[in-house]
């Protein structure tokens, strides 16, 4: 693999991200041709970022030797409101890049309009406006990559609930009790066995079937994303009582 990367705690997020499709595509190598492939999209770009969501925890970074001292409670609220400006507040974005895609190949935004529905659906997804007037032959979405590159970018949005439900699944497989933003699964090599399973069956039947095998459950569900940030969500709503949020 190459990528050009920093001893960051940014990169460090990435570095699993990326492996994780090595490990993926180790896993289902043995696949005929046309099953060497992702269940769907979202699964490919998850499975790096389960593996993250262990390795950010405060228990594996002292068992690595990143920090010297494992945070109390207190430091809950913070580490979650990090880890929800990237997993939550990326959620609107990773749906309307593929809403905007669809409406330009079905016909409904005609090229004169581009611009105008893509700044119309970021204003309703995530509040945005651009900073000033735009020109009329302004094309802001190809400033993301993946429009330009005809990249699918919905596997995005999947990704940000698939991980959660992998990392609910893991842990409840290892008998984990407490809070699901402190299980770590490293060293769980019984629960390892289990994804792997799950991995080596590539592209070789319907997606769903290939989700239960490891979570039990055969629907995307974003559940397990808001048992994560459970203790989080209680204290912002604490925080904006009487506040009028939205836009």
């Amino acid at each position: 693999m190459k990528a050009c990367l920093k001893p960051t705690a940014e990169d460090f997020v990435t570095i699993h991200h990326e492996l994780g499709h090595n490990y993926y595509q180790r896993a289902y190598s043995t696949q005929p041709y046309l099953f060497k492939g992702a269940a769907n999209d979202g699964f490919h770009e998850a499975i790096g970022d389960f593996a993250a969501l262990s390795a950010v925890t405060p228990t594996y970074l002292k068992q690595i030797g990143l920090i010297d001292t494992v945070p109390g409670a207190e430091e809950d609220i913070p580490f979650l409101l990090k880890m929800a400006l990237d997993k939550i507040a990326f959620l609107p974005f990773g749906l309307l890049v593929d809403r905007w895609r669809w409406e330009v190949f079905s016909g409904e935004v005609t090229p004169d309009h581009y611009n105008d529905a893509w700044w119309k659906l970021r204003l309703q997804y995530q509040g945005l406006t651009p900073p000033g007037p735009r020109p009329a032959d302004a094309f802001d979405p190809a400033a993301k990559y993946h429009v330009p590159g005809n990249t699918p970018y919905t596997r995005y949005f999947l990704a940000r609930i698939y991980q959660f439900q992998f990392h609910r699944a893991a842990c409840e497989q290892m008998g984990w009790k407490g809070p699901l933003h402190r299980c770590s699964v490293y060293g769980q090599k019984e629960v390892g066995q289990k994804f792997n399973a799950m991995m080596e069956l590539g592209q070789s039947q319907p997606w769903p079937q290939t989700l239960a095998v490891f979570t039990k459950d055969s629907k995307t569900d974003a559940s397990a994303v808001a048992a994560y940030f459970k203790p989080l969500d209680a204290w912002l709503t604490q925080q904006n009582k009487g506040e009028r949020c939205g836009w």
